[in-house]
């Protein structure tokens, strides 16, 4: 089994919905390509609609965990694609659905130009740690 231990230095701000750092030993790493908002069959979720393609990212996360015998408590590291910043909240109030609070993993936030496609709002990748 993996050992994972979130840690938010004291010399660091407190986090908010994040930890600083993961660190794991033992077990395997798993790297999730980034998510979009698109459903089994290939057709855009939630066109305009930020929230409703949140979920759908996170529905795709929890399908790739699975595949590798996994789950949210699996994850050690999030990074977060989006259009508008100013939307986090948005994505916060999803991912609080899906994640730990009380040991968050890693994150970063990113506000971008353009995602692959422009019907996309958002895009999240992911790293896990399992046995």
């Amino acid at each position: 089994m993996p050992n994972v231990r979130f840690i938010n230095p004291p010399e660091m701000a407190k986090p908010t919905g994040y930890s600083h750092v993961a660190e794991v030993t033992g077990g395997r790493l798993v790297y999730i390509a980034g998510q979009v908002a698109l459903d089994k069959d290939g057709k855009l979720v939630g066109a305009g609609d930020l929230k409703a393609q949140t979920v759908q990212v996170f529905e795709n996360l929890k399908a790739a965990l699975a595949a590798v015998g996994g789950d949210f408590t699996n994850v050690i590291k999030m990074s977060y694609y989006v259009l508008d910043a100013t939307q986090r909240m948005v994505v916060r109030d999803v991912r609080s659905q899906y994640l730990d609070a009380v040991n968050p993993p890693a994150s970063t936030f990113v506000q971008v130009s353009a995602l692959v496609l422009d019907d996309f709002l958002i895009e999240i990748e992911a790293v896990a740690a399992l046995p």
